[in-house]
């Protein structure tokens, strides 16, 4: 009997194929008084070590596949594995309360995952996730049990879990993982980002998938409308057949525009650009026709290691994405760390509520010898191509005032040293809180760009967790308050005769593009997959046309009302 469940489309695209269930092993753990202390620690020992060699060989593969930002996932899961915190306690359990080693593991990881899931910070939930990850690796070598390798698939299947971890993801063989539907996650879960990288289909967050499918059932994952189909028949299968060879052909037409430049049908020039995380992804922006990279994110230079990257480490990875890049704007955004990214090196404070305190912008320009160090590597670079560079997370005038001056005096400094460095850098900022947008007129006399943080600035302006299920709802990128928002600095910044980009997830979304065209929005940054789907967007939109919509859309109440007038009118 056909069945239809709805889920998160989490990446585009159409699969059919046969179900294989990627199951975690039952790992039965029985308490144990053990007589020889030292072979018992010796034993968890031996488990860590093949649990790490066997992380070193993921991680390898994400480098290869996915690239270093992705690769980084697994380079944590090895800080994890080496932590004395989380291994010390361990021994000291086996040793003081002579207990076999997968007891002592299971005690201790799970007062941590427990400890970590209470916190009311995402990033410190998803260190939970992955103590969970690698712990079951370290558990399943103590019992002896091999975990399932999704590499080891040589036949064309959807993947069905409860949830794929990082690993997990890392190891699909694009030639026969066709697709993967979960029952838990979201788009912005590691699986989700790590599938639209692969361009896997996905259908996560469904909540009851795996109990509706057996191994070797026949699957339809609809990665467009969030679908999964369990057991369809002849008619249903030819239908999603044709719709997959029509996503397929609509793929091929985006590709012809690799080379084109984003022009409206009324003639209106925008750039499109894309958010990289490593001098890797420049491939993936060249491949897709990015005409610029709007949005470098730093932070993964200094994350997955055990020591702050030196100047010359920074040095390298700006000129090699600069010269990649031959000239095409390269924005590149400051150290953004804090809040849901955090440094074990650096022993950040912990805080009640991280997304409003140390992050960003305020811990450089307290840490300065770490901002001074980005600074000099970046205007030593700015000589390879078109650098911009951006401050995020600035909330003030003075904020933005001082870091432009530490700029100002590392340039200076340089230049004494005979070292040459560009003089047409533009210095611009995110506009991530509301205040910023709100007194963008004040800013847009001393910044020469602003780029628009939706990401954060919806969650900021309607005070909702975007990753807390509860609230989840009131995460509204078209509410009108944020439309207004972007309006506002969009005026602001035209009126000063500068530019205006934005960098967060909203820039590449469907419904919003026509309405950013109309406020004036000058580049659209996102994921290189999505440029060529938004580059044949716009291309058949009038900027004009919907223009004499705009005061409407500005002026309605809910959400709801400036869908429905996109998608009924464009």
């Amino acid at each position: 009997m056909t069945k239809t469940m709805i889920g998160i489309a989490a990446s585009e695209g159409i699969a059919i194929a046969k179900a294989f269930r990627l199951e975690t092993p039952e790992l039965t753990i029985e308490k144990t008084v053990v007589t020889d202390i030292d072979a018992e620690v010796g034993r968890f020992e031996e488990a860590l070590t093949q649990s790490k060699a066997e992380l070193e060989v993921i991680k390898e593969h994400a480098r290869k596949e996915l690239g270093e930002d992705k690769a980084a996932i697994f380079a944590a899961h090895l800080l994890v594995l080496s932590d004395p915190e989380l291994s010390n306690p361990i021994k000291d359990k086996i040793k003081s309360e002579r207990v076999n080693a997968e007891f002592a593991l299971h005690e201790v990881a799970t007062m941590f995952i427990t400890m970590f899931e209470s916190m009311d910070n995402e990033y410190m939930k998803e260190r939970a996730a992955d103590i969970r990850d690698v712990t079951k690796r370290i558990l399943a070598h103590l019992l002896g049990v091999t975990i399932a390798n999704p590499s080891m698939i040589f036949e064309e299947v959807i993947i069905i879990s409860e949830d794929l971890t990082p690993s997990d993801t890392a190891q699909l063989n694009r030639q026969y993982v066709k697709g993967f539907t979960t029952d838990i996650g979201g788009r912005t879960s590691h699986s989700a980002i790590m599938a639209r990288s692969m361009e896997i289909p996905a259908v996560v967050g469904t909540k009851t998938v795996t109990g509706h499918i057996e191994n070797g059932t026949l699957v339809i994952v609809d990665g467009i409308d969030g679908k999964v189909i369990v057991n369809p028949t002849p008619e249903v299968v030819k239908t999603y057949e044709e719709k997959k060879a029509m996503y397929l052909a609509q793929k091929a037409e985006w590709t012809k525009l690799v080379n084109e430049h984003t022009v409206s049908a009324d003639a209106h020039h925008v750039e499109l650009a894309a958010n990289i995380g490593t001098p890797e992804d420049v491939k993936g922006v060249l491949k897709n026709g990015g005409e610029g990279v709007g949005l470098y994110r730093t932070e993964f230079l200094y994350m997955g290691r055990d020591q702050l990257p030196t100047e010359e480490e920074q040095f390298d990875a700006y000129k090699s994405v600069l010269e990649q890049m031959e000239g095409k704007p390269v924005v590149v955004r400051t150290l953004d760390i804090g809040g849901d990214k955090e440094l074990p090196y650096l022993d950040l404070p912990k805080e009640m509520n991280p997304f409003l305190g140390y992050r960003a912008i305020r811990l450089c320009l307290e840490s300065q010898d770490i901002f001074r160090t980005q600074l000099r590597s970046l205007l030593r670079a700015s000589i390879y191509g078109n650098l911009k560079i951006m401050f995020p997370m600035i909330a003030t005038l003075d904020e933005f005032r001082q870091a432009k001056a530490i700029l100002i005096e590392e340039k200076e400094k340089l230049e004494c040293e005979g070292i040459t460095v560009s003089e047409n850098i533009e210095v611009g900022m995110m506009v991530e809180i509301p205040s910023s947008a709100v007194i963008a007129d004040l800013f847009a006399k001393e910044v020469d760009f602003f780029s628009i943080g939706t990401n954060d600035l919806i969650q900021y302006t309607l005070a909702s967790d975007r990753m807390n299920e509860r609230v989840s709802y009131l995460y509204q990128p078209y509410n009108p308050a944020i439309l207004r928002l972007i309006h506002m600095v969009i005026k602001a910044a035209h009126k000063e005769g500068k530019w205006v980009g934005m960098c967060g997830e909203m820039a590449g979304d469907e419904i919003a593009i026509p309405i950013l065209l109309a406020l004036g929005l000058d580049e659209f940054s996102m994921s290189a997959t999505s440029i060529l789907k938004a580059r044949s967007q716009i291309s058949q939109l009038s900027k004009e046309d919907i223009e004499q919509y705009v005061e409407s859309i500005l002026s309605m109440t809910t959400t709801e009302e400036v869908v429905s007038l996109i998608k009924n009118r464009f």
